[in-house]
C-alpha cells in the first residue's frame, strides 16, 4: 500500500507533540518538527526512495535516526517510538496542545490537575468554570480557551491544499487509467485552489459509469465504501479523507465539471442567467426544453449564457460575473511571470542549505535573483544573525555574485518588528542591504489598535521594503493576529511599502480577500516562498494560486520584474 510523505510528516509531528508534552529535550522535539517540514516540502516520494535504497540521511534535517524511522514507516506503516509514546500519554492531549494559548506545559498541567485527556474534556472543564481556578490560568485564560475551541471546531476536517495534493495526484492518475474513462479532473474547492479542502470531488467522463465506479472502489487506499451506484460513489481513504466520484457521459463533461467545481454562489448566479434566457442549467448540460444547448465543454456553457470562460480560481461570486459581462476579467498572474524570490533562508539561521546551494536552485528555476533573508538577532530560536554575522554574509554574497552571469543574490534580512514597532537592526545596518523584509514573530496577542500601530510604525522606517506574512496566521494551527487590514493596506500604499503573499502553504498570508484589498489600495505584492531549503523554493506555485484567487495580475506583483526594474521599487528614499 503506498505511503505518502504527508503521512510520515504527520507521524513525526505527532511524536514531537507527545515528546513536548512529556517535557523532552527541546532539540529532540525540534528535530522531529524540522524533519516533518522537510518531508512536506520534498517533491520526491519517500516510499520510492526507500524502495531504491537511497540514503535518506542525506536529506536536510533527517540524519541516520530519522532516516531509519522513515524507512520503518514505509515498510510497516508504523513507528515503534510513536506507539510507545501513545501508550504513555492519552493521544487526545495532542489536540489540547494545539489550542492557541495552551501549549505543552499547560496541557500537562491540565492533565495532571483535572485529568483532561481530550479537547472534549477541555471544553467541558471550560464550560464548568474549572480551569479559571488553576494556578497560572484565571478567568481571562478560560474565556480565551472557550473562544479558541469554538474556532477550532470550525477549522476541523479541512486539509491544507498541499496535503490534499499529496493524495489527489495519485488518485486522479488512477481514475484516468480506469478502462472507459475519457477525461477526469478533481473539481470542487481543490480546483478553485482554496487554501484548505474538506474533501475531494472527482468528475470523470465515460460512456458507461458502472465499470468506472466498480474500478474506483478497488483503489488500494480506500478504507471504506460509504455508497456506490452506477454513476456515483463515495469512499473514505485510509487517511480519513472523503472522496466523491461522479461519472457522466462525455457530452455532459463540461457541464458536470462546471457544476461540481462550484462555488455554490457562482453556480447560482450562472443558473439565474440561464433562467433569464429561458434555459435550464444543471450537471448534465444547458437545456432549452429537452434539447441540449451546451454541455460538452465549460467554455460552451459560459458562452451560451452570454459570458466568456471564467477561470476556476475566480468562481466565488465576488464580482466575476459582472467583470466577465463587461469584458474586464483580470489577466491573472501565471507561474512563468515570476522573475525571482524575495524571501529565503540559509543554514546561517534556520535554513538547511548554503548560499551557493540556494543560488544554484534559484538559477535552475530560471530566476534572475534570490533575496537571502536570514533572521535578525531577536529570533534566537532561529539562530538570528547579529550585525557582525550579517556583514560576513554580505561579503560572501558579494564573492558569489562576482561569479554569476544574469543572476544575483540580494543582500537582505528578515528583520524582527519589536513589540513597540522598532526594528531589530539600526538604520546603519539596514542601509547596507538591497532590501529589508520586516516581520512579526512575537507579541501576537496585542489588541487590534496596538498591533496595527506596531506594523505601521515599522513601515515608517524608509528602509523597510516588504512586510512579510502580514497577519501571522498558520493555517489550521494559529489564527491571524488582530489587525485592521484595510488601514494597514492604506498605510503600506502611503509609505510605498509592499506586502508579502507568503507562498508557504502553512501560511498563504495574505489570503485571497486581502490580496484584493491590497491591490485596490494600490499596494504592490511580493509573492515569496520563505524557503528554508532548496526544496522550499518549490512552493511558489501555491502563492501563485492564492494570488490568482485574489485577482492579481503580473503588474500587481513586485517579483514579476527583472532586477533593474525592481531595484528602484524596493528603495523608498
Amino acid at each position: 500500500m503506498p505511503v505518502h510523505n504527508s503521512e510520515i510528516a504527520e507521524a513525526f509531528d505527532r511524536i514531537a507533540d507527545l515528546l513536548e508534552i512529556e517535557g523532552a529535550n527541546r532539540f529532540r522535539v525540534r528535530a522531529y518538527r524540522n524533519a516533518a517540514m522537510t518531508l512536506r516540502s520534498e517533491t520526491r516520494s519517500m516510499a520510492d526512495l526507500v524502495a531504491r535504497g537511497a540514503d535518506l540521511s542525506k536529506l536536510p534535517t533527517i540524519g541516520d535516526d530519522l532516516a531509519a524511522k522513515i524507512a520503518e514507516f514505509v515498510r510497516s506503516g508504523r513507528i515503534r517510538l510513536l506507539e510507545q509514546l501513545r501508550g504513555e500519554l492519552p493521544e487526545g492531549l495532542v489536540e489540547v496542545t494545539a489550542i492557541p494559548g495552551i501549549g505543552p506545559k499547560r496541557t500537562r498541567a491540565l492533565y495532571e490537575a483535572l485529568d483532561i485527556r481530550s479537547r472534549d474534556d477541555l471544553r467541558r472543564a471550560a464550560e464548568a468554570g474549572r480551569i479559571a481556578a488553576l494556578p497560572g490560568f484565571g478567568d481571562k485564560s478560560e474565556t480565551k480557551i472557550r473562544a479558541e475551541l469554538a474556532h477550532a471546531d470550525l477549522a476541523e476536517h479541512r486539509l491544507r491544499i498541499d496535503t490534499a495534493e499529496d493524495f489527489a495526484a495519485p488518485l486522479l492518475a488512477f481514475v484516468r487509467a480506469l478502462p472507459g474513462v475519457t477525461a477526469a479532473e478533481i473539481a470542487g474547492s481543490f480546483r478553485r485552489r482554496r487554501e484548505t479542502v474538506g474533501d475531494l470531488d472527482i468528475v470523470a467522463a465515460a460512456a458507461e459509469g458502472a465499470p468506472v465506479t466498480a474500478g474506483f472502489v478497488r483503489y488500494d487506499e480506500v478504507a471504506r465504501v460509504v455508497s456506490q451506484g452506477a454513476t456515483r460513489v463515495t469512499v473514505i481513504l485510509r487517511a480519513g479523507l472523503q472522496v466523491d466520484l461522479r461519472v457522466v457521459a462525455p457530452e455532459s463533461w463540461g457541464a458536470a465539471l462546471f457544476y461540481f467545481t462550484g462555488s455554490k454562489a457562482h453556480n447560482i448566479a450562472c443558473r439565474k442567467r440561464a433562467i433569464a434566457r429561458g434555459l435550464k442549467l444543471n450537471e448534465y448540460g444547458l437545456f432549452s426544453g429537452k434539447s441540449s444547448v451546451a454541455g460538452k465543454t465549460e467554455a460552451d456553457v459560459y458562452a451560451a449564457i452570454g459570458l466568456p470562460y471564467i477561470l476556476p480560481e475566480l468562481r466565488e461570486d465576488r464580482g466575476e460575473i459582472a467583470a466577465a459581462e463587461a469584458g474586464r476579467l483580470p489577466d491573472l498572474i501565471a507561474p512563468g511571470d515570476i522573475r525571482g524570490d524575495l524571501h529565503a533562508h540559509t543554514e546561517a539561521s534556520d535554513g538547511h542549505d548554503t548560499l551557493a546551494d540556494m543560488a544554484a536552485a534559484a538559477q535552475a528555476r530560471g530566476y534572475g535573483y534570490l533575496a537571502i533573508t536570514d533572521h535578525s538577532p531577536s529570533a534566537r530560536v532561529a539562530h538570528g544573525l547579529d550585525a557582525r554575522r550579517l556583514a560576513v554574509q554580505r561579503d560572501e554574497i558579494d564573492r558569489l555574485n562576482a561569479g554569476f552571469k544574469g543572476f544575483r543574490l540580494l543582500k537582505s534580512s528578515e528583520v524582527d518588528i519589536l513589540e513597540d514597532g522598532r526594528l531589530d537592526f539600526p538604520d546603519a545596518v539596514l542601509a547596507e542591504l538591497d532590501l529589508v523584509v520586516a516581520a512579526v514573530h512575537s507579541g501576537f496577542n496585542l489588541s487590534e489598535a496596538a498591533q496595527t500601530g506596531r506594523l505601521l510604525k515599522a513601515m515608517d522606517n524608509r528602509h523597510v521594503s516588504i512586510l512579510a506574512h502580514p497577519t501571522g496566521r498558520l493555517i489550521n494551527e494559529r489564527r491571524a493576529y488582530a489587525v485592521d487590514f484595510e488601514r494597514l493596506a492604506r498605510g503600506a500604499a502611503e509609505r510605498g511599502c509592499a506586502l508579502e503573499l507568503n507562498a508557504n502553504p502553512l501560511r498563504l498570508d495574505l489570503d485571497d480577500r486581502q490580496c484584493r484589498i491590497a491591490r485596490d489600495a494600490g499596494v504592490k505584492i511580493a509573492i515569496s516562498t520563505d524557503a528554508h531549503s532548496v526544496a522550499g523554493l518549490e512552493v511558489m506555485r501555491f502563492g501563485i494560486d492564492q494570488a490568482r484567487r485574489g485577482w492579481l495580475e503580473a503588474g500587481d506583483v513586485l517579483n514579476t520584474r527583472d532586477w533593474p526594474a525592481l531595484e528602484p521599487l524596493l528603495r523608498r528614499a
